[in-house]
């Protein structure tokens, strides 16, 4: 069964994590989440899962605004053909459903079964902003903090230079 919200937040807290939540209306697109976030401060992202032709599991977060080229992304990565994944296969591995892809959930993927990709310049924000398993708030977390948690949930993420 899927960590809910409160087993991310006490997941975090154990590994000395600080974090602050803003609930708010759920958001599906970027678009929709700029209208909405204000003036909430940090680095506003979205993050991609991928499955590619050999059926490795990719999780790339970056920042909003940044342009994915797909097929220069697998060039980047050393993947196969890409493709998004499906909505069973989110919900399966990370626990999420569209619109709330994020990396707390790989707390959800005990197999280690994602290979998550993180954006070299996303890195350099002060804070982060991110979904806390479902898109109707947002958590914002230092960098450091990040990967502290990818890390503690069995992950070691692949950090790259994506242009854009």
């Amino acid at each position: 069964m899927a960590a809910c919200r409160e087993a991310l937040f006490e997941r975090l807290a154990a590994l000395g994590i600080e974090t602050e939540t803003v609930a708010h209306a759920p958001v599906f697109t970027v678009e929709e989440s700029k209208a909405l976030r204000g003036d909430l401060p940090g680095g506003h992202c979205k993050n991609l899962m991928f499955k590619d032709k050999k059926g490795a599991l990719w999780l790339v977060v970056c920042l909003e605004d940044t342009q994915v080229d797909i097929k220069a992304l697998e060039k980047l990565i050393g993947s196969a053909r890409l493709s998004f994944a499906k909505p069973d296969l989110l919900q399966t591995v990370l626990g999420v459903d569209p619109g709330s892809v994020t990396p707390f959930g790989l707390i959800n993927d005990t197999e280690a079964l994602v290979t998550v990709v993180l954006d070299k310049t996303m890195l350099q924000s002060s804070v982060l902003n991110y979904h806390p398993l479902k898109n109707d708030a947002t958590t914002r977390i230092r960098p450091v903090d990040l990967q502290k948690f990818i890390a503690a949930c069995g992950h070691r993420a692949k950090i790259v230079d994506l242009p854009g």
